[in-house]
């Protein structure tokens, strides 16, 4: 599967939700957690199916990432994080953990 890139955040996370990627994902004490069900998952037990960068051409605020995430158990979320001088340094230690799997 190709993904088209997106203009802006919104744009992404509207179409992820509506393919599937439904959770809302945190990292609370190092360990991965879907906030409204409370499962959580060690960084073996993910997969990163896509991400998308968003570089604020005007605003450097709007550096972000969006994670689109798959659990073994089904779980399917989204995981929003910052990049460059405002990212979470833990978030980013522990996603280098996580498989990636993306077609593009």
């Amino acid at each position: 599967m190709k993904v088209q890139p997106y203009k802006t955040m919104t744009e992404a996370l509207e179409d992820l939700k509506k393919r599937g990627f439904t959770a809302n994902f945190e990292l609370l004490n190092n360990v991965f957690r879907a906030v409204d069900s409370g499962k959580s998952f060690q960084a073996d037990d993910l997969t990163i199916v896509e991400h998308h960068r968003f570089e604020g051409a005007s605003d450097p605020d709007d550096m972000s990432v969006v994670y689109a995430i798959e659990a073994s158990d089904g779980t399917r979320g989204i995981l929003v994080d910052a990049f460059g001088v405002y990212a979470n340094p833990d978030l980013g230690a522990f996603l280098q953990n996580v498989k990636m799997r993306e077609d593009r």
